[in-house]
């Protein structure tokens, strides 16, 4: 992965802050009040990219986009703006895809983390997935969101901040 753009400066609590942001595909993400909460221990904004308005804590470091309607307008939304070493937070595959060829750090709402090493797999396994459906087999659906996901993406972002903030 390429380095994290910008400077450091210090941080809240003595720390230094990490100059990345983080861009929410935000309509589906069962993680938010989650993310605020890191984004705010390490003093990096967040742009939650969504379709419709939604509530948002008030912040000056987190920021909420409203796209257009429209098939994929929140991702090409995110992909217009995301830069090296940012860090996107997706459960979309596609959308990881794309991040992870513009050089950004991705992470799922389950804490797994999409990588130049996993994602032309994962990719594949999906549109494996999509084809068997198209044609009429039951493939069944994601696992039920739990608190074993949420701890394991919490232990996940903090990873990688920690290592932005390293870099």
């Amino acid at each position: 992965m390429s380095g994290i753009r910008g400077t450091y400066a210090i941080g809240p609590g003595g720390g230094r802050e990490v100059h990345l942001k983080i861009y929410v595909d935000a309509d589906a993400c069962p993680v938010k009040d989650e993310i605020y909460r890191v984004a705010e221990r390490y003093g990096v904004a967040v742009t939650l990219v969504a379709a419709s308005w939604m509530r948002i804590p008030p912040s000056p470091t987190i920021t909420l986009e409203v796209v257009a309607e429209g098939f994929d307008a929140a991702d090409d939304w995110i992909v217009a703006h995301v830069h090296a070493g940012d860090l996107v937070i997706t459960g979309d595959i596609p959308l990881a895809a794309r991040c992870v060829a513009a050089d950004a750090l991705v992470l799922a709402p389950t804490g797994r983390v999409f990588d130049e090493d996993n994602i032309g797999d994962i990719l594949a396994t999906r549109n494996l997935l999509t084809d068997l459906r198209s044609g009429g087999v039951e493939t069944g659906g994601p696992a039920s969101f739990g608190p074993r996901d949420r701890s394991q993406f919490l232990q996940a972002m903090d990873r990688m901040l920690q290592g932005a903030r390293r870099r």
